[in-house]
């Protein structure tokens, strides 16, 4: 097996994902290429080290253009905050090397197009970390969808929520600045859901209004207690949106909603049946389709499986279950596949685009209370 040299920059939740991923690929496909762990970045140089133990990379820094730079190096992972997903992609497509770049595409819909014009310019291949559309369930749900299964798509409907910042009492950080984060939870969350939406029915959202709420206008500020920050960004985002299809859908996301850890839901409606995903059942889909005798009707639970490709590269029996980290994996190998054949993989800079686009009519619209047109 052919093999590529890969750095990961950033060591906080998704650089440890990118590198259980690069750990695993070779193992779970044994095909294409290898991922070779070459070089780690972070800013601190205990943690760094630490790191470069823990996750098996030859080499660490505290400078991510040593990353850049390195000749051994064709891949490299953007896992760091949304404010430098730009500056660092950039110069990584401009240097010749493939990008993994986590999710949001970047802090605003200029970033993001310039991100896309350098990749465009360039003959690399880039993917972004919508890693919910590559669970082999969701893309065989998909594939029925396609099928018509249930029909004609006639609706989308889905709500992300989670608890990070539900407790009143957590202390403010970079998430809850528009300037180091872009959006709160339309950024986080939402574009999550748009992802999905888009995957799911084959179409794109053109035209919606959205609203915003900020549950907590201020936190305490962690460098000087007793004193509060403004938080200048939402907590929670919702979107009434049509899609070019001529379908329609909600979306709505929070980040502080108790109880919820990864409540990404989602619903696609049809003329003949419904598709329906719950996220933090990760290995289930539920369907309907119709049927003309009433003892019969309801939804049937459909448990992932081997049938359900690339779940039998992991396991071989049904039920078993996989897990984040391995559909992590399976993003992974869309990405050395595009790589290797020279194919763009979904979700490429040019589809990360078109969500960024659609995050941005969302703020653009729940600040002026106005339908606009993406």
């Amino acid at each position: 097996m052919k093999e590529i040299g890969v750095g990961v920059i950033g060591t906080a939740f998704m650089g440890k994902a990118h590198s259980l991923a690069y750990a695993a690929a070779g193992t779970a496909f044994g095909d294409g290429l290898r991922p070779r762990l070459e070089m780690v970045c972070d800013i601190n140089p205990q943690i760094v080290e630490a790191k470069r133990v823990e996750m098996g990379f030859a080499r660490a820094t505290t400078n991510y253009m040593d990353v850049i730079n390195d000749p051994n190096i064709e891949l490299i992972s953007v896992c760091v905050p949304n404010s430098v997903h730009k500056e660092i992609s950039v110069a990584a497509l401009k240097a010749g090397k493939h990008v993994w770049c986590e999710k949001p595409m970047a802090t605003n819909v200029a970033e993001a197009e310039e991100m896309l014009t350098v990749a465009r310019e360039s003959n690399c291949q880039t993917m972004l970390g919508y890693n919910y559309t590559q669970n082999p369930l969701v893309q065989s749900a998909r594939d029925l969808i396609e099928e018509g299964v249930i029909g004609q798509v006639t609706g989308f409907h889905g709500i992300y929520d989670v608890d990070n910042e539900a407790d009143p009492d957590r202390p403010y950080s970079w998430r809850m600045n528009r300037e180091a984060s872009g959006t709160g939870a339309n950024a986080d969350v939402m574009c999550h859901l748009v992802s999905m939406a888009h995957y799911m029915t084959g179409s794109e959202i053109t035209r919606l209004v959205g609203d915003y709420d900020t549950v907590y206008k201020e936190r305490n500020d962690p460098e000087n207690p007793g004193k509060k920050l403004p938080v200048d960004n939402d907590d929670v985002c919702t979107a009434l949106a049509h899609f070019d299809s001529g379908i329609k859908g909600t979306l709505r996301v929070s980040r502080v909603a108790w109880g919820r850890k990864c409540g990404l839901r989602w619903e696609v409606h049809g003329s003949q049946g419904m598709i329906c995903h719950d996220q933090e059942r990760l290995n289930e889909i539920q369907l309907y389709s119709r049927c003309d005798d009433p003892r019969q009707q309801g939804f049937r639970t459909i448990l992932s499986g081997q049938y359900h490709e690339p779940y039998s590269a992991f396991l071989p029996n049904a039920g078993h279950t996989l897990g984040f980290i391995d559909v992590k994996v399976c993003e992974l190998h869309h990405l050395l596949t595009s790589i290797t054949t020279g194919k763009p993989g979904w979700a490429n800079f040019e589809d990360g685009f078109k969500i960024e686009k659609v995050m941005d009519a969302i703020d653009r619209s729940a600040l002026s209370g106005q339908w606009l047109n993406v």
